[in-house]
């Protein structure tokens, strides 16, 4: 979290040093286009430190869920939950059923991230009135655990070196064996999961966590920068998709 403020710092810093330039900002004591080009500068600096601070490793200890069996070991992560007024059965419900249109601000963000290009079909491109994991596990996610009424596990490969190719069909033992062994150099793993708790009556709460799992230090820096780009906006699209959910759910 740390490197991913220190990042938007530096972003924020660069759009203001950006502007300054063309007209300088004198309510931020900006008076001249040389202080904003020395803010441009150190702005510059503060977002290659953020890019640069070291995302530390965290293993599993004692496995708790579905998820810390697929991921015991990851240097990335994000977690929300929301309480749903609802039983387990009609949030799971609701989970498998979903779209992208009933999550508020999911088409926008995910245009964001395609930078407005259309793409193939996929989780950040889904066809409308379509439930959103079903176009997931359809195109990059594979479904690593589903125990209805309690939790679900989807897998995807984050990173590859250039030109790689699977040898076989993807499986969840194979996932789980790259998480644990592999020692290839160039690749990121990661593991998203939604999972159901009782909550008292007529109640649960709804969670979801997503890790990552970078094999090598080169590969850990490139996606330390992605991940600190996108993580407000992914962030945001994980929280109103599981005020979706919820919606859906007490709706019923």
């Amino acid at each position: 979290m740390l490197g991913v403020v220190v990042v938007y710092l530096g972003l924020i810093a660069t759009f203001l040093g950006g502007v300054s330039l063309l007209r300088p900002l004198t309510f931020l004591a900006i008076h001249s286009r040389r202080q904003a080009t020395l803010i441009l500068a150190l702005s510059f600096i503060v977002v290659v430190t953020g890019e640069s601070l070291p995302a530390r490793e965290i293993r599993v200890a004692t496995p708790r869920e579905q998820l810390d069996q697929f991921a015991p070991v990851y240097q990335f992560s994000e977690f929300h939950s929301i309480r749903i007024s609802a039983s387990k059965a009609q949030v799971y419900r609701a989970l498998k059923l979903v779209t992208a249109e009933e999550i508020v601000f999911f088409r926008t963000l995910t245009w964001l991230r395609r930078f407005g290009r259309p793409g193939p079909e996929s989780i950040l491109n889904p066809p409308p009135r379509e439930p959103l994991l079903d176009v997931a596990t359809r195109t990059s996610f594979l479904v690593l655990a589903d125990e209805p009424d309690s939790e679900i596990v989807l897998g995807t490969l984050a990173a590859a070196p250039p030109g790689w190719r699977p040898s076989g069909k993807p499986t969840p033992d194979g996932f789980r064996a790259f998480f644990v062994t592999t020692n290839h150099a160039g690749f990121a793993s990661a593991a998203m999961n939604f999972r159901i708790e009782d909550a008292g009556p007529a109640a649960c709460t709804l969670t979801t966590e997503t890790r990552v799992y970078a094999t090598d230090a080169s590969t850990r820096r490139r996606f330390a920068l992605y991940w600190r780009v996108i993580y407000p906006g992914s962030a945001l699209i994980r929280r109103m998709w599981l005020r979706a959910i919820a919606r859906r759910a007490e709706s019923r």
